[in-house]
């Protein structure tokens, strides 16, 4: 009912050696047209027998006449032969939902859209009109990759929704869209520097102890992509897709995302939400502390500085070890890089051939090895695993850029803060003119009234 006014449904099904047809129609616009106090919804059902198809009267054969032709004035089908045409391509068993009189915007549109589509010609979406244009990104092509990425699509994209919808990969079934078979994505096989955490939610005293697996990761985009957020599965089908679990507004946990299957918490009945219950706060509480300490451990690896004090030592003791940067590397340390919208602390660009740091992140126990340390160990640089990263040292910082940068951003956010309250005070300030202003045209037609009075 939230696509449109009607819908039709065609049911086929195989009891045996029974096979029967059912027709049933909820129609809004039936209902409102004739005025119904109570909620009318007229069925039929037809058996087959000797290969025939025949009529399935359960109650008298007046009231099936009467749904009949209540179906036939309020449906796309004027027949009953065109209604029983629509179980010919229901092999076996199954169901046909027919959707009509979709719902309109504010300018007479219908809110879905079956043209506007990346494919052009081909038309093999359904998209909602009035659809969100993606944030994030300084450049075109990163504007772009933003734009294109699963988390912003499936806000508007049917195809991208259900190419996420299950969490367990298709086998016994297939979506197909508008005559185009959906492309299953896994979010959890998107991810680089991928790790399994292990949660234990304590359901109740006397039950067994359950254990779920937490995915989580940076987006292969990152950190480009901004996004972040925990995906959310029951029983295998999608609740909550890109869950912030972290406010927005800060670069930490920036492009983390994970994926999870909570079946011990109940989802809401629209099956966009779970349940408010003390269950699912500790869940939210645990999922926020998973991200957190994924990006303490992991954050360099997508190029920002390292936040454990102690790798962060280690890192700038190897920027000085390394040696001192050139014209090009001085260059690049005056110039600001921006992420999605951001200011950043990331590290410089200087990831291409050159000589190569690795760092690992092992909590308290990480290690900063030169490239040659690498060499001579089983960490080769053309394949470093997900606990390590190339940083160059060509074009590398002085050990000052990081807390220069930090200051400037300080100083741009309190002159935001002080722009802020001035456009708070001059609203403020244009509101009580305008309330004058209008005072004074009472006054002004008062006093032209009254000098009208007197001069008659």
């Amino acid at each position: 009912m939230r696509l449109g006014a009607d819908a039709i449904v065609f049911t086929r099904a195989n009891r045996g050696s029974s096979v029967t047809l059912s027709v049933g129609l909820l129609s809004y616009t039936f209902l409102r047209r004739t005025m119904k106090d109570d909620i009318v919804v007229p069925m039929l059902d037809f058996k087959i027998q000797d290969g025939h198809i025949v009529p399935l009267v359960y109650g008298s054969q007046g009231d099936w006449d009467s749904s009949l032709k209540i179906i036939l004035d309020w449906s796309p089908f004027s027949s009953k032969e065109e209604l029983l045409q629509q179980f010919e391509d229901i092999v076996g068993h199954g169901t046909k939902v027919a959707i009509y009189n979709l719902w309109m915007n504010d300018d007479g549109l219908l809110e879905l859209d079956f043209e506007d589509d990346d494919e052009a010609s081909l038309h093999t979406d359904i998209l909602l009109r009035d659809q969100e244009k993606a944030s994030g990104g300084v450049s075109k092509a990163q504007k772009e990759i933003v734009q294109q990425h699963i988390s912003h699509r499936l806000r508007f994209s049917l195809r991208a929704y259900t190419s996420i919808l299950y969490l367990k990969k298709f086998e016994n079934f297939q979506i197909i869209l508008r005559g185009k078979p959906v492309e299953q994505i896994r979010i959890a096989d998107e991810l680089k520097f991928k790790k399994v955490v292990t949660y234990k939610p304590q359901v109740a005293h006397d039950s067994q102890v359950l254990s779920v697996k937490v995915d989580v990761g940076f987006a292969k985009e990152a950190p480009i992509l901004g996004i972040f957020g925990m995906n959310v599965y029951h029983k295998n089908r999608l609740i909550m897709p890109f869950w912030k679990v972290l406010q927005e507004g800060s670069s930490r946990g920036r492009s983390v995302v994970g994926v999870l299957e909570a079946n011990f918490i109940e989802p809401a009945h629209d099956k966009q939400d779970f349940e408010r219950t003390p269950l699912f706060i500790r869940l939210e509480a645990k999922l926020r502390q998973i991200i957190i300490d994924f990006w303490k451990e992991k954050c360099h690896l997508i190029g920002y500085q390292p936040v454990d004090p102690q790798l962060r030592s280690q890192y700038k003791a190897a920027l000085k070890d390394s040696g001192h940067p050139g014209p090009k590397s001085q260059q690049k340390a005056s110039t600001h890089r921006k992420t999605g919208g951001h200011t950043s602390n990331l590290l410089p660009e200087t990831y291409d051939d050159i000589e190569i740091v690795g760092l690992t992140a092992n909590g308290a126990g990480s290690r900063v090895q030169s490239f040659g340390q690498a060499q001579g160990s089983s960490m080769e640089p053309a394949g470093l695993d997900e606990n390590s990263v190339d940083i160059g040292s060509d074009g590398i910082l002085d050990p000052n850029f990081v807390e220069k940068l930090s200051e400037e951003n300080i100083a741009l956010f309190t002159r935001r803060e002080e722009l802020r309250q001035q456009d708070t005070q001059l609203r403020r300030t244009v509101g009580e003119l305008e309330q004058q202003l209008e005072e004074t045209k009472r006054k002004c037609a008062q006093l032209a009234a009254d000098l009208q009075i007197y001069v008659l």
